[in-house]
């Protein structure tokens, strides 16, 4: 379920003092009553955690950096799903892997072809590619410069006592950002849910695509490492019929070592006339 922070109602009132106005008399006119603008705060200030916050997101970004370096490093199976969320509504499915090369760039693999019978939508490999590559957000020690974070408060998922921060970038560049919520765990300090979407200098970096905020889970997968294993997306389709409520799930699992490559035997540079 997808929680929001609560937020207190803005209002205002007027405070009256002194005395009421009386009736006209012969001596000098009663002053009017005093009034007191107050303003009742749009949020309430969430009470300071137990260790600063400022060190609560120096420890859980050095841990990102740990979590981002495992998971370049693993192969994980993957399972796609997109479904049309009424009666007569189809779905798209799809298994695969994914994995990083010695190139440092991510990769999926198809294990076997997609099966869709969607009514209302399309959704194929290069959407899959598109989605895969939004999600993989690590806030690590070299991307906290770009962000302004602000601690929220305190929520428990499940049986994990969380500490909530809400993170927008600084300035929005080419490059897209994360523009969201983050919930930390109060014990090994990871981040362990995420809900927000990816912005640009010209917007949502989704562009066309239908799904733009993502909700996402992680797991404790060894140790003190904490890696996506469920992502969410809700959207809809306009349709002749009307709106058609869709929604995108991802799953990853079977996390393991990435296999090294055997390495390639040298060779001599290209001569006049040879190609690479």
């Amino acid at each position: 379920m997808i929680r929001f922070i609560s937020c207190g109602i803005l209002g205002v009132f007027f405070v009256a003092g002194g005395a009421t106005v009386q009736a006209q008399t012969t001596g000098p006119i009663t002053p009017p009553p005093t009034f007191e603008l107050k303003h009742i705060p749009v949020k309430p200030e969430p009470a300071p955690p137990p260790i600063p916050a400022d060190q609560i997101i120096q420890r859980f970004t050095q841990n990102e950096d740990l979590n981002k370096k495992a998971y370049d490093a693993d192969t994980l199976d993957q399972s796609v799903k997109v479904e049309e969320l009424v009666s007569n509504g189809g779905s798209y499915e799809l298994d695969g892997q994914q994995y990083t090369k010695s190139d440092g760039e991510h990769y999926e693999s198809v294990l076997k072809p997609p099966v869709s019978n969607l009514h209302y939508t399309e959704f194929s490999l290069e959407d899959v590619k598109f989605v895969a590559g939004l999600r993989l957000f690590f806030l690590t020690t070299e991307q906290l410069p770009q962000y302004k974070l602000s601690y929220e408060g305190k929520e428990k998922l499940d049986q994990i006592n969380t500490y909530i921060f809400r993170v927008e970038p600084k300035q929005l560049i080419s490059k897209p950002l994360f523009d969201g919520v983050v919930w930390v765990d109060d014990q090994d300090l990871a981040i362990v849910k995420s809900f927000g979407q990816f912005v640009t200098d010209t917007g949502n970096f989704a562009g066309s695509f239908p799904f733009r905020m993502f909700e996402v889970y992680r797991e404790n997968i060894e140790g003190h490492l904490w890696l996506p294993t469920y992502i969410r997306s809700d959207s809809d389709v306009k349709a002749p019929q009307g709106t058609v409520p869709i929604r995108l799930v991802i799953r990853s699992s079977n996390f393991r070592p990435n296999v090294p490559a055997s390495p390639t035997p040298a060779t001599k540079p290209p001569g006049p006339g040879e190609m690479r």
